[in-house]
């Protein structure tokens, strides 16, 4: 007979491995960690739970939680009082706060999932960095930092504690492009916004970030080495002090229809049905940005001016606070169409397609219409097009936005950036440049089909991104998982 030491490990051993993945708030940082979980889930019998915060407690988010698989469960944390922080509190400090307040709570719910489950790793995110000491108290095994964004955004935060020593003054007020290693030179307006003054939370934040992201057994980071080749040679050279880098995407939502099964489809998508291969321009800015009135009514104008078909997710405008007004509530306030140019919806009938608030994004991008995306830069978004293969029309809005922008016009090559002054000419020539150019256009489109191919790749049997993950989840699930 086995003696019990013997009989129990054997037991724990038969346990699926389980993860613990904190998602600070926004549906932008929630869905690629619950793709991340589906996919280890899917390929190595990994159990998630994703640990989210009350202040996202919304409506969408729970439909979402409550649509994944079995093997991933959800729990929330209690509320935090922010009551001290002055009102203008940006987003990035909001989150952060939130989370280094959460640490205790956060340790017990830990604790308790070791005691309950097979608990072999704990994930944070871009701004969960100060949750790695609940992790620690909970004597959770290893520690995991999941980098929704891409390998520059990454390149810099990692960064960010040396620059803040060596570079004197604001970033916008630089008259050299920031060169960081691997990365398109970025010019200084185009920074990270939380970067853009020195003084402030949001900056003194993400310097502290970028520090404790060196506290992480490795780095997760939802980019592919082909659309980011120089800077995924060199975060993939071993640095003293600094975690190894896996670049596991694109992570993008795999299931984006409704939830409920007998839901009807959504009307755009039979529009978009009617409309001739590659022939529409689908105009969005992600789950929380809107615009200005005055370049609200500078979209419509250029969008009808350049005669290309047109399908618009409209939110009502920021003009009452800022453009990431819709950060934690996506739906528009009020009637965004009555806030259109006059006669704007009655001229553009034959042509376009205006939809309040929301859109199947993913459907949309992969329905045979779509011509191009003209989109906010957000991380998700641009891989969404990407694997789609939709070329570009880059219109940044804030946080990593324009340095996205940078990336993906100046760097890579995907898309077409609208010019800051933001004219309906400008605009209109941008769209049709990307639709039907023949010359950086034509260059455009052949990029995308390209990268289109090797992020498919990537994910296969053998891919890059699959054998980057894979390294990581066989410490956890291979026979030296005990040992690693």
């Amino acid at each position: 007979m086995e003696a019990n030491g013997i009989s129990g490990g054997a037991a724990e051993a038969r346990r699926p491995p389980h993860v613990a993945m904190l998602v600070t708030p926004g549906m932008g940082h929630l869905i690629p960690l619950a793709e991340l979980a589906k996919r280890l889930a899917a390929r190595h019998g990994v159990e998630a739970t994703l640990i989210t915060f009350a202040s996202t407690a919304s409506a969408t988010q729970r439909a979402f939680l409550a649509s994944l698989p079995p093997a991933i469960s959800s729990l929330s944390l209690p509320p935090v009082d922010l009551s001290d922080l002055p009102p203008d509190a940006s987003i990035e400090m909001l989150m952060s706060e939130e989370c280094a307040r959460l640490v205790p709570a956060l340790t017990e719910a830990l604790s308790r999932l070791m005691d309950t489950t097979r608990l072999v790793a704990y994930f944070a995110d871009l701004f969960g960095a100060d949750s790695f000491d609940a992790a620690v108290a909970a004597a959770v095994p290893r520690r995991y930092l999941f980098f929704p964004g891409n390998l520059q955004g990454l390149t810099l935060i990692l960064h960010l504690p040396e620059l803040h020593v060596s570079m004197p003054g604001e970033f916008r007020d630089l008259a050299e492009p920031v060169r960081l290693p691997g990365c398109v030179p970025i010019p200084g307006v185009d920074i990270l916004s939380p970067l853009q003054d020195k003084s402030s939370p949001s900056y003194r934040w993400m310097v502290h970030h970028g520090a404790r992201y060196r506290e992480a057994d490795a780095i997760l980071v939802n980019s592919f080495d082909v659309l980011e080749p120089d800077a995924a040679t060199v975060l993939g050279r071993p640095e003293p002090g600094r975690p190894p880098v896996y670049s596991i995407g694109p992570i993008i939502r795999t299931d984006a229809a409704p939830v409920a099964t007998d839901a009807p489809r959504a009307a755009c998508l039979d529009w978009l049905d009617r409309q001739p291969p590659r022939s529409v321009v689908f105009v969005s800015f992600g789950s929380g940005g809107s615009l200005p009135t005055e370049q609200m009514h500078e979209l419509a104008l250029g969008l009808e001016l350049s005669g290309q078909r047109f399908l618009w997710v409209v939110r009502s405008p920021s003009d009452e606070g800022a453009v990431n007004a819709n950060y934690y509530d996506a739906e528009s306030k009020r009637d965004p169409l009555a806030y259109l140019p006059a006669g704007f919806v009655e001229r553009t009938k034959g042509v376009g397609l205006l939809v309040p608030s929301w859109a199947p994004q993913t459907e949309v991008l992969a329905h045979e219409a779509t011509g191009c995306f003209l989109v906010h830069c957000g991380w998700n978004s641009v891989l969404e097009s990407l694997v789609h293969g939709v070329p570009m029309v880059a219109w940044p809005l804030f946080a990593e936005q324009r340095q996205n922008a940078v990336m993906l016009s100046e760097g890579v090559g995907a898309a077409v950036r609208v010019p800051a002054t933001k004219k309906k000419e400008e605009i209109a020539a941008a769209v049709r440049e990307v639709m039907a150019g023949p010359g950086k256009g034509a260059e455009v489109r052949a990029t995308v089909a390209t990268l289109r191919k090797a992020a498919t790749e990537g994910l296969l049997e053998g891919g890059a991104a699959t054998a980057a993950l894979d390294e990581v989840a066989n410490r956890w699930t291979g026979a030296d998982a005990e040992h690693a």
